[in-house]
Protein backbone atom coordinates (compact mmCIF):
# COMPACT_ATOMS: atom_id res chain seq x y z
CA UNK A 1 0.00 0.00 0.00
CA UNK A 2 1.25 3.23 -0.54
CA UNK A 3 0.49 6.79 0.94
CA UNK A 4 1.26 10.18 0.18
CA UNK A 5 1.28 12.76 3.26
CA UNK A 6 1.18 16.45 2.66
CA UNK A 7 2.27 19.51 4.81
CA UNK A 8 3.07 22.93 5.08
CA UNK A 9 -0.28 25.12 4.56
CA UNK A 10 -1.78 27.19 6.50
CA UNK A 11 -2.93 31.07 6.46
CA UNK A 12 -0.17 33.56 4.64
CA UNK A 13 -0.16 37.27 3.88
CA UNK A 14 -0.09 38.36 0.13
CA UNK A 15 3.40 38.87 -0.98
CA UNK A 16 4.18 35.80 1.47
CA UNK A 17 6.00 32.32 1.17
CA UNK A 18 5.12 28.69 1.92
CA UNK A 19 6.73 25.36 1.60
CA UNK A 20 4.72 22.41 1.04
CA UNK A 21 6.06 19.23 1.35
CA UNK A 22 5.09 15.26 0.62
CA UNK A 23 6.15 12.17 1.67
CA UNK A 24 5.51 8.85 0.06
CA UNK A 25 6.08 5.46 2.17
CA UNK A 26 4.78 1.92 1.77
CA UNK A 27 5.21 -0.28 -1.13
CA UNK A 28 7.55 1.75 -3.60
CA UNK A 29 9.96 0.64 -6.06
CA UNK A 30 9.83 3.57 -8.37
CA UNK A 31 8.61 6.67 -8.74
CA UNK A 32 8.10 8.80 -11.86
CA UNK A 33 5.76 11.70 -12.40
CA UNK A 34 5.53 13.61 -8.88
CA UNK A 35 3.55 17.03 -8.80
CA UNK A 36 0.67 19.45 -7.27
CA UNK A 37 -2.54 20.01 -8.17
CA UNK A 38 -5.18 22.93 -6.45
CA UNK A 39 -9.11 23.25 -6.26
CA UNK A 40 -10.29 26.41 -5.16
CA UNK A 41 -14.01 26.30 -4.05
CA UNK A 42 -16.55 26.51 -6.66
CA UNK A 43 -13.62 25.30 -9.09
CA UNK A 44 -12.19 22.06 -10.69
CA UNK A 45 -8.71 20.91 -10.05
CA UNK A 46 -5.96 22.55 -12.03
CA UNK A 47 -2.54 21.52 -12.45
CA UNK A 48 -0.09 23.29 -10.67
CA UNK A 49 3.65 21.65 -11.22
CA UNK A 50 4.59 18.43 -12.01
CA UNK A 51 8.43 17.15 -11.92
CA UNK A 52 9.45 13.88 -13.72
CA UNK A 53 12.45 11.31 -12.42
CA UNK A 54 14.92 12.93 -13.86
CA UNK A 55 14.05 16.79 -12.84
CA UNK A 56 12.41 18.16 -16.13
CA UNK A 57 9.32 20.57 -14.60
CA UNK A 58 6.64 22.13 -15.91
CA UNK A 59 4.12 24.83 -14.16
CA UNK A 60 0.80 26.30 -14.85
CA UNK A 61 1.37 29.62 -16.54
CA UNK A 62 -0.48 31.76 -13.21
CA UNK A 63 2.54 30.26 -11.02
CA UNK A 64 5.57 30.60 -13.48
CA UNK A 65 8.21 32.40 -11.89
CA UNK A 66 6.83 32.39 -8.13
CA UNK A 67 6.37 28.56 -7.29
CA UNK A 68 9.23 26.00 -7.79
CA UNK A 69 8.92 22.20 -7.59
CA UNK A 70 11.68 20.07 -6.46
CA UNK A 71 12.40 16.33 -5.11
CA UNK A 72 14.13 14.36 -3.22
CA UNK A 73 14.49 10.38 -4.75
CA UNK A 74 16.11 9.09 -1.42
CA UNK A 75 13.77 11.00 0.63
CA UNK A 76 10.29 10.13 -1.82
CA UNK A 77 9.30 13.34 -1.18
CA UNK A 78 8.02 16.20 -2.99
CA UNK A 79 8.07 20.08 -2.56
CA UNK A 80 6.57 23.03 -3.50
CA UNK A 81 8.05 26.29 -2.87
CA UNK A 82 5.61 28.85 -3.20
CA UNK A 83 6.80 32.70 -2.84
CA UNK A 84 4.90 35.93 -3.86
CA UNK A 85 1.72 34.61 -2.64
CA UNK A 86 -1.70 36.20 -4.04
CA UNK A 87 -5.62 35.68 -2.54
CA UNK A 88 -6.01 33.64 -5.91
CA UNK A 89 -3.40 31.07 -4.63
CA UNK A 90 -6.32 29.97 -1.81
CA UNK A 91 -6.90 26.38 -2.57
CA UNK A 92 -6.24 23.02 -1.23
CA UNK A 93 -3.46 21.94 -2.44
CA UNK A 94 -2.77 18.14 -3.42
CA UNK A 95 0.27 15.62 -3.81
CA UNK A 96 0.50 13.43 -6.70
CA UNK A 97 2.82 10.28 -7.93
CA UNK A 98 2.50 7.86 -10.81
CA UNK A 99 4.63 5.04 -8.63
CA UNK A 100 5.77 1.58 -9.64
CA UNK A 101 4.62 1.92 -13.19
CA UNK A 102 4.81 4.86 -16.01
CA UNK A 103 1.52 4.45 -16.48
CA UNK A 104 -0.70 4.45 -13.73
CA UNK A 105 -2.74 4.54 -11.09
CA UNK A 106 -1.88 7.88 -9.84
CA UNK A 107 -2.02 8.24 -6.22
CA UNK A 108 -2.82 11.54 -4.42
CA UNK A 109 -2.59 12.75 -1.07
CA UNK A 110 -5.40 14.28 1.41
CA UNK A 111 -5.02 17.81 0.77
CA UNK A 112 -3.44 20.73 2.41
CA UNK A 113 -5.25 23.77 3.06
CA UNK A 114 -3.30 27.31 1.34
CA UNK A 115 -5.08 30.44 2.81
CA UNK A 116 -3.70 33.85 1.04
CA UNK A 117 -5.55 36.44 3.05
CA UNK A 118 -4.42 39.38 4.96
Amino acid sequence: QVQLVESGGGLVQPGGSLRLSCAASGSIFSIYIMGWYRQAPGKQRELVAIISSGGSTNYADSVKGRFTISRDNAKNTVYLQMNSLKPDDTAVYYCNARINSPYGPDYWGQGTQVTVSS
